[in-house]
C-alpha cells in the first residue's frame, strides 16, 4: 500500500495539471466571471457583473437562463455571439398599428438605442412591413438624420402574395442605412385602409434577419402575426472593440483590446472600428490575456491534410514521411518509397530531357530572333546608303540643311499605327499617302511610294536638299524623310482640308464654291508654281500641276504638292518617259513632242468652276 501511495499522488497531479491545462484553453470569460447563462457562453469583451467586461454597452444580465443586453432602450434579449464576425443577434419589439370596428384603435411604434460601439447591421437585416395599404418608416440617426421606408399593398384577399416572399403584396422589405445607432419605426397613416380592415385589422413593421421571415397570408389576419412572434424577431447588432483604425489603436496601449499574445488588430467589415482576431495557427479569445493558444493542427486533417506523420508545432505543424519514403510535399502528395520503380527512374530522365529540349528550344528561338534583328538592322544601312543617306546625314552635320529631319522606319509605323489603311489619306498610281501623329501630337502627311529606279535613288538625298530649302506659304512644307526603306517615304506637313478636286468635284460636296474663292486659289497656286520655277535654286519645275495635287488649308489656303516629281527634265525620249510623272490630260501635250512646258489646264478648271 505504502508502495502505490507516490504513483497515486502523482497520476492525481497529472490529473489536475491536464484540468488546467483544458481550462486555460477553452476560457471565453475573465477569471472568476460567469462564462455561460443557460446554453449561451459569454465571451469577453462581453460579460455579467462588475469588472467582467470590456466597456459600456458590454455588460450583459442573465434572467432566468436569459441572457439580456443592459446598456439598451428596450430589453434585449442576446440570442448569438460571434467574437470572430463582431456580431451579436438579439431579440427587437415589433411596431404595430391596428384599427377595430369598435374603435379602439392603437398606434404602436418602436424605439431602440443602443451603446456607442453596437449598430444595427445594414448587410444582416432587412426593414420589413406586413400588411395591406401599410407605408412603414424606419428612422435613425449615424451622424445625420436619416431613414427608409417600405410600402405594401393589396386590394383583397386575392391580391395578396402567396408565395413566400415579400413581393409588396401584403408584405414589402428594404434594405437600411448603414452605421444606425438608434432608429424608431412608425407608419404613415394618410393611406385609407378602410377597405381592407375586414380581413386585415393590423399593420406591423419590423428589423430583422434578412433571411429568416418567410410571408404567410394568414398573418394579415388579426393576432395571428403577434401570437407567434410576441417574443420579438432576431435583429443582427454589428459591434467593435473600438472606433480607431489599426494603427491607431494599436498606438493606444491603455485601452487596446487585443491583449493576447498571440492577437492582431484587423479592421471590421461591417462597421467602421477594429476587433481582434488570433494568429494563424490559434484559436481562442484574442480579447483577453492568454486567449489564443495553439491548434493542434493534426486534430483537423480535413483543414490542415498531411498524407505522412503529422507533428504539432506552436502556431504551425509539420509533415513528413516514414523513414524509407519520400514525397515533394506530403502535405498534398502521398509518400512513396524511395527506391519506388524503373518507372519512376525513367520519369526523371524523361523529366530531364525535356527540360533540356524546351531550354534548347528557347536558345535556339532567341538566337533566330537576335539573327533576324542583325539583319534587319544591317538590311536598313544598305538601304540608308542606297538612298543616299550619308550623303543627307552630311548636309545636316554641315548645316546646309537645316530644316529636313532623317526619320526612323519605327518611327513612322508608330505614329501610321503600322500603316494602318484606316489613316490613309489618298491611294494612287505612284503610292500611298498615310496620316501621321507623331508622340508629340504634331500630324504629318507621310508619302510612301511603290517604285523608285537606281537613277533617282542616286540623286535622291540631293533632291531633298534643294526640297528642304523650298519655303512658301502656298508650297506643303518637307519636314523630312526615311531612309532605311527600299523606296523612301516622304513626311510632309499634313493640310487637313483635302485636295481642290474633292471641294469641287466630291461626291460630298457641302456647297459651291465662289468665282472670287477659286479666282485667289488660282492665284496662290500661280504664286507657288512662281517660287518654284523662278525663287527655287535651282529652279524647280512642276510636271503634274492638276486639281489633286493643290491642298486646302484654312480658309481655302492653296497649298501645292507633288512638285518634285519632274524636277529635272532630261532631253532624250526615254529618260522622259521614266522620270516625269504628269497625268494625261494636265500634262502639256506640246511637252511629249518639244520638251517645252505651256500653261496648264487648271486655269480653266477654276474658272468655270467644274
Amino acid at each position: 500500500m505504502a508502495t502505490a501511495l507516490p504513483w497515486l499522488i502523482f497520476a492525481a497531479t497529472l490529473l489536475l495539471l491536464a484540468s488546467i491545462k483544458s481550462s486555460t484553453a477553452s476560457r471565453m470569460a475573465k477569471p472568476r466571471c460567469q462564462e455561460t447563462c443557460g446554453n449561451l457562453t459569454i465571451p469577453y469583451p462581453f460579460g455579467i457583473g462588475q469588472g467582467c467586461f470590456y466597456s459600456e454597452g458590454f455588460d450583459v444580465s442573465c434572467e432566468n437562463n436569459r441572457v439580456f443586453m443592459h446598456n439598451s432602450s428596450s430589453q434585449m434579449e442576446i440570442y448569438n455571439i460571434s467574437l470572430a464576425g463582431g456580431q451579436t443577434r438579439v431579440s427587437t419589439l415589433i411596431a404595430s398599428k391596428c384599427f377595430y370596428s369598435n374603435s379602439n384603435n392603437t398606434d404602436g411604434w418602436v424605439s431602440s438605442n443602443t451603446a456607442d460601439f453596437f449598430k444595427i447591421s445594414t448587410k444582416a437585416n432587412k426593414l420589413t412591413a406586413v400588411g395591406c395599404n401599410t407605408l412603414a418608416f424606419l428612422g435613425g440617426y449615424n451622424e445625420h438624420s436619416v431613414g427608409a421606408g417600405c410600402f405594401s399593398m393589396c386590394a383583397d384577399k386575392q391580391s395578396v402574395d402567396h408565395s413566400g416572399q415579400c413581393s409588396g403584396m401584403g408584405c414589402c422589405q428594404t434594405s437600411i442605412a448603414p452605421n444606425l445607432s438608434s432608429s424608431n419605426i412608425s407608419f404613415d397613416d394618410r393611406f385609407d385602409n378602410s377597405e381592407v380592415r375586414g380581413f386585415n385589422p393590423c399593420s406591423y413593421a419590423f428589423v430583422a434577419e434578412q433571411d429568416w421571415f418567410r410571408f404567410e397570408a394568414s398573418y394579415l389576419e388579426d393576432n395571428k402575426f403577434t401570437e407567434k412572434f410576441n417574443n420579438g424577431v432576431p435583429t443582427v447588432l454589428d459591434w467593435v472593440a473600438g472606433h480607431e483604425n489599426c494603427d491607431e489603436a494599436d498606438n493606444n496601449m491603455s485601452s487596446y483590446a487585443c491583449i493576447s499574445k498571440n492577437s492582431h488588430c484587423i479592421m471590421s467589415p461591417n462597421a467602421t472600428g477594429y476587433l481582434c482576431t488570433c494568429s494563424d495557427g490559434f484559436a481562442g479569445n484574442p480579447y483577453l490575456e492568454g486567449g489564443c493558444q495553439d491548434i493542434n493542427e493534426c486534430s483537423f486533417p480535413d483543414q490542415y491534410p498531411c498524407l505522412g506523420i503529422c507533428s504539432n508545432a506552436i502556431g504551425d505543424y509539420s509533415c513528413s514521411c516514414n523513414s524509407g519514403t519520400t514525397s515533394i510535399d506530403p502535405k498534398r502528395e502521398t509518400c512513396k518509397p524511395i527506391a519506388a520503380s524503373e518507372r519512376a527512374r525513367l520519369t526523371k530522365i524523361f523529366i530531364g530531357i525535356s527540360a533540356c529540349a524546351v531550354l534548347l528550344l528557347i536558345c535556339i528561338f532567341a538566337l533566330l530572333v537576335e539573327c533576324q534583328k542583325r539583319r534587319l538592322v544591317k538590311e536598313k544601312q544598305i538601304f540608308f546608303q542606297q538612298n543616299g543617306g550619308l550623303l543627307l546625314y552630311e548636309q545636316i552635320r554641315s548645316k546646309q540643311v537645316d530644316t529636313v529631319r532623317i526619320f526612323t522606319r519605327e518611327e513612322l509605323k508608330n505614329a501610321t499605327n503600322n500603316f494602318d489603311s484606316s489613316r490613309e489619306l489618298g491611294r494612287g498610281g505612284h503610292g500611298t499617302v498615310y496620316k501621321g501623329i507623331f508622340k508629340d501630337g504634331r500630324v504629318v502627311a507621310i508619302k510612301c511610294s511603290k517604285v523608285m529606279n537606281m537613277v533617282q535613288k542616286d540623286e535622291f538625298a540631293q533632291e531633298m536638299v534643294i526640297l528642304s530649302q523650298i519655303n512658301h506659304r502656298n508650297v506643303v512644307k518637307l519636314l523630312g524623310c526615311c531612309l532605311e526603306v527600299e523606296v523612301p517615304m516622304l513626311v510632309y506637313e499634313c493640310i487637313p482640308n483635302g485636295t481642290l478636286f474633292e471641294l469641287m468635284h466630291g461626291k460630298n460636296r457641302r456647297f459651291p464654291v465662289s468665282l472670287d474663292t477659286r479666282l485667289r486659289i488660282a492665284q496662290e497656286s500661280a504664286e507657288a508654281l512662281a517660287y518654284l520655277h523662278s525663287s527655287a535654286s535651282p529652279p524647280i519645275v512642276h510636271g503634274d500641276v492638276k486639281s489633286p495635287n493643290i491642298l486646302l488649308g484654312d480658309n481655302y489656303t492653296a497649298k501645292v504638292t507633288d512638285f518634285g516629281a519632274s524636277r529635272m527634265l532630261p532631253t532624250d525620249e526615254i529618260q522622259f518617259m521614266t522620270m516625269v510623272q504628269g497625268t494625261i490630260g494636265y500634262l502639256d501635250p506640246e511637252y511629249l513632242q518639244e520638251r517645252q512646258l505651256t500653261e496648264s489646264l487648271m486655269a480653266l478648271d477654276l474658272e468655270s468652276g467644274r
